[in-house]
C-alpha cells in the first residue's frame, strides 16, 4: 500500500530567533504539537542565526525584530541572500503599523503580532509554508491603500519618514543605548551613527540631539507597556 506523502505545510523544520529563552521554549513547544513539524535550532543574535540557518537548512525561520545582538531586519536581508529557500516569518511586539511593511521588503514572508493568539500564529505559519504571504487583515488593507498613492501616509507616525536604519538608531536610542554600543551593535562606524542621528534630527524636525533622545526614549517607553 503506498502512503501519500505529506504536504509542506504538514512537515518542516523551524528556527527560532528571539532573545528570551522563555519565548523560545513557548514558540519550540507550541511547534511540536503539530504533527510533523519540529524546532531544529534556536538562537538570540543575527551571528548565531545565520550560522545556525546555514548549519541546519530550516523550512521556517520565525524572527524576532528585537534582538540580543544585530537586527532583525538586517537578519532578514541576510538569510534572503544567502539562503533563499528558507521562509521567514516575524514574530515582534514592535508596531505592525510601522515595521511589517518594512519586514515585507526586506525579505520577510509575514509579519505577526505577539499579543495575537497561538491559533492565529499557527495559522500564519501554515499560509506562509503553503506559500502565500501573511499580515492581518487590517495591515493588508492598509499597505494595499497606500500602495496606490503616490506619496507614504505619514499622517498616523512621522516615523514612517525613517529609512529602515534610521530606525534602527532611532530604537537604540530609546533603548539607552551610546554612539559606540549602537556603532557595535549594528556593525558601524560611531560616524556614520552621528550621520544617521542628524537624519532623524532633521526628518522628525527636533532641533536638538538631545530632543532626539527625549522623543525616541518616549517612544520607546510607549511600546513596552
Amino acid at each position: 500500500m503506498i502512503t501519500a506523502s505529506k504536504s509542506p505545510s504538514e512537515r518542516a523544520s523551524f528556527v527560532i530567533v528571539d532573545d528570551h529563552e522563555l519565548i523560545r521554549l513557548g514558540l519550540a513547544r507550541l511547534i511540536a504539537m503539530e504533527p510533523g513539524w519540529s524546532v531544529c535550532g534556536e538562537a538570540e543574535d543575527v551571528h548565531s542565526a545565520i550560522k545556525l540557518i546555514g548549519d541546519k537548512c530550516p523550512t521556517l525561520a520565525i524572527v524576532d525584530l528585537r534582538l540580543k545582538a544585530g537586527d532583525g531586519l538586517e537578519l532578514i536581508r541576510q538569510v534572503s541572500r544567502l539562503h533563499p529557500d528558507v521562509l521567514t516569518l516575524v514574530l515582534s511586539v514592535h508596531d505592525e503599523e510601522l515595521f511589517a511593511g518594512r519586514a515585507i521588503r526586506a525579505g520577510a514572508h509575514g509579519f505577526i503580532n505577539k499579543q495575537e493568539p497561538a491559533s492565529t500564529l499557527i495559522s500564519a505559519i501554515k499560509q506562509v509554508l503553503a506559500g502565500r504571504s501573511y499580515l492581518s487583515p487590517r495591515m493588508t488593507e492598509k499597505l494595499l491603500s497606500e500602495g496606490m498613492r503616490r506619496k507614504p501616509n505619514t499622517s498616523s507616525s512621522p516615523l514612517k519618514l525613517l529609512s529602515d536604519r534610521e530606525l534602527e538608531v532611532y530604537e537604540r536610542l530609546g533603548r539607552g543605548m551610546s554612539t559606540k554600543e549602537i556603532a557595535r551593535d549594528l556593525h558601524l562606524s560611531d560616524k556614520t551613527v552621528q550621520y544617521h542621528r542628524e537624519h532623524i534630527k532633521e526628518k522628525l524636525q527636533l532641533p536638538t540631539a538631545s530632543a532626539v533622545l527625549r522623543h525616541a526614549t518616549a517612544w520607546c517607553l510607549s511600546r513596552d507597556r
